[in-house]
């Protein structure tokens, strides 16, 4: 969360546990979700390419700061819907503990392909509280995020589900090694290689615990419909969290504006 320059306890406040039985009910207020735009702007950004980065390609281009960043986010549609609800989520993990360091690859960097969502699992962050010392201590939280904006026919609570299974089987491990292999070659920014392979040589290790997570991100005025595919008992080995938001497509498309704001050019170029 440093390196997005946000404080995990100032935006605490935005998601607020209005239920909780089988599943997480969270419901982000009209307020919080309008100022999103003002303060979300340079954080996404830096969830794409770090500050230190897009200076330096700018200075070794010549290209402008905006040319660089657009060539690095998604077009309007489902893949940049799907973005936000991952990199939503992943600001979620931290609000929820603002007292606890997160550490997680913003995979958002690594993708070969913009107009295309990050492959493997989608929001992995690691708790070390005792680094570089490993302990049983550590946690390894994975969420699979599912997003819906907009009316159709999509279940995000059961495609959520189908595919932390696949995590909790065989995913999260793929991508550790995933992520391993792309740290040798490139910077994770906090997440370093050591990070990385305490999890993939989890033997040589002390056992680390793991939390797994079905996390669908719904629009306000679609999540009644979508909460009837909610467990009507709480699963054993996964939590399952519904995170509302008014206006999800305006909003998110708000603050991919305010990305594309922050490295305009004088008179209004982007």
């Amino acid at each position: 969360m440093r390196d997005l320059g946000i404080n995990p306890a100032s935006i605490a406040p935005w998601f607020s546990e209005c239920r909780q039985s089988s599943y997480v009910l969270v419901c982000v207020s009209d307020e919080h979700a309008a100022a999103w735009a003002k303060v979300l702007g340079a954080p996404v950004r830096r969830c794409y390419i770090d500050d230190a980065l897009l200076d330096k390609r700018a200075a070794e281009t010549g290209c402008p700061k905006s040319e660089l960043v657009a060539a690095k986010l998604p077009d309007r549609g489902s893949t940049m819907a799907g973005d936000f609800g991952e990199i939503l989520v992943f600001l979620y993990h931290s609000a929820r503990e603002p007292g606890v360091e997160f550490i997680g690859p913003k995979k958002w960097r690594l993708k070969q392909d913009r107009t295309k969502p990050a492959p493997y699992s989608d929001v992995i962050q690691f708790v070390l509280p005792h680094w570089p010392k490993p302990s049983t201590d550590d946690r390894i939280l994975c969420s699979e995020v599912k997003t819906k904006s907009t009316a159709g026919n999509s279940s995000p609570i059961n495609s959520a589900i189908a595919d932390c299974e696949k995590d909790r089987t065989s995913r999260l491990a793929k991508t550790l090694v995933w992520l391993k292999e792309r740290a040798l070659y490139e910077d994770l920014g906090t997440t370093t290689l050591a990070h990385l392979e305490r999890f993939t040589k989890a033997t040589d290790y002390p056992e680390a615990q793991k939390q797994f997570r079905a996390v669908a991100v719904v629009c306000a005025s679609l999540v009644g419909d979508v909460l009837a595919d909610a467990p009507e008992e709480e699963p054993t080995d996964y939590t399952v969290v519904v995170i509302s938001v008014p206006q999800l497509k305006q909003r998110y498309e708000d603050v991919y504006n305010a990305v594309h704001a922050t490295v305009a050019e004088p008179g209004g170029a982007t």
